[in-house]
């Protein structure tokens, strides 16, 4: 965050008016920068690819304008970090046609600084929605993936997050993750899509932003775990009826992020009255362990977090 110093006055007489001077700023509330949001991200040593790309994605004039805007902004080593995962040098991504979209879903229209923040869905600037996760500790996530590190760096015409990740607006379904996930070359989830198909249930994991699920999936070292515990060879002797209520006991109707989760708390299911209880303590749901790399996999219309058993109904 950025730092304003001023300096002391030696003369007594001069103190004596510079305190009266202070006391009418400290009513007026804080002194705000002059320069825009723009210009701070350009003096700022960690977010010179943050000011080269709103620079190539012609979003200089938009984000110097009035306003305000709220921008949760990635550093250098966010953006670095992103290049890596997803195989891209900086000439590329700054070369792309997505550029933009990717830089306005990161800006929100007015002043919202870290206390208006509270969890829930954002629009941003892009015209989608992100989403706010504040964690058990009070630090703030977003899309469960980018963590605001350092929070309320004052502009003239609003104020900058600094986040430790580049957040991208998710362009599959849970559905549709998993499907691709089983055809990928180290494949994960097969026993999971094939189950769903089996009592086509797929469309309760498909759809759009508003329909905010969680689900918890099985791996595929799960399921086969489950085929010893029942005595079974696959998914064809589970009856259509158990293997539909075991599928529904896995999805929350909720997007539920890792950080919303809380010690203890119980969710519901789509499966009626059962509930799934929270163990943060063991990275646990039930007794199933949460897989700490493969939690919090965004899509359209939720969060998948993968899981090493599958959970089981009381009533089966």
């Amino acid at each position: 965050m950025k730092k304003w110093h001023s300096g002391y006055v030696a003369m007594i007489a001069a103190s004596v008016s510079l305190i009266g001077f202070s006391a009418c700023q400290d009513d007026e509330g804080p002194m705000i920068p002059e320069q825009n949001v723009v210009e701070l991200a350009a003096e700022d040593p960690d977010f010179n690819t943050l000011s080269t790309a709103i620079e190539e994605a012609d979003l200089v004039t938009t984000l110097s304008s009035d306003g305000p805007f709220t921008v949760f902004a990635p550093t250098d080593a966010a953006f670095g970090s992103f290049l890596i995962d997803n195989d891209l040098t900086a000439e590329e991504l700054l070369a792309s046609s997505s550029l933009s979209d990717i830089l306005t879903y990161h800006v929100v229209s007015g002043t919202r600084l870290s206390t208006d923040l509270e969890s829930g869905a954002v629009s941003s600037l892009e015209g989608t929605n992100f989403y706010i996760s504040e964690d058990p500790t009070g630090n703030f996530w977003i899309n469960g993936s980018a963590q605001v590190t350092e929070a309320d760096i004052r502009a003239s015409n609003g104020v900058i997050h600094q986040l430790d990740g580049v957040i991208v607006n998710p362009s599959q379904t849970i559905a549709e993750i998993a499907v691709e996930a089983s055809e990928a070359t180290n494949p994960e989830f097969t026993q999971l899509v094939a189950a769903l198909n089996r009592v086509d249930l797929v469309e309760e994991v498909n759809g759009g932003s508003s329909d905010n699920l969680t689900v918890f999936a099985p791996t595929d070292a799960a399921f086969e775990q489950l085929y010893e515990d029942l005595g079974v060879s696959g998914l064809e002797e589970i009856s259509d009826e158990n293997l539909t209520s075991i599928l529904l006991y896995h999805v929350v109707p909720a997007r539920a992020f890792s950080q919303d989760l809380r010690q203890d708390a119980s969710l519901p299911t789509l499966l009626e009255g059962e509930n799934l209880t929270v163990d943060l303590a063991n990275l646990q749901i039930n007794e199933s362990g949460l897989i700490s790399n493969s939690l919090n996999i965004h899509g359209i219309n939720g969060v998948i977090h993968a899981i090493d058993r599958v959970l089981i109904p009381s009533g089966l």
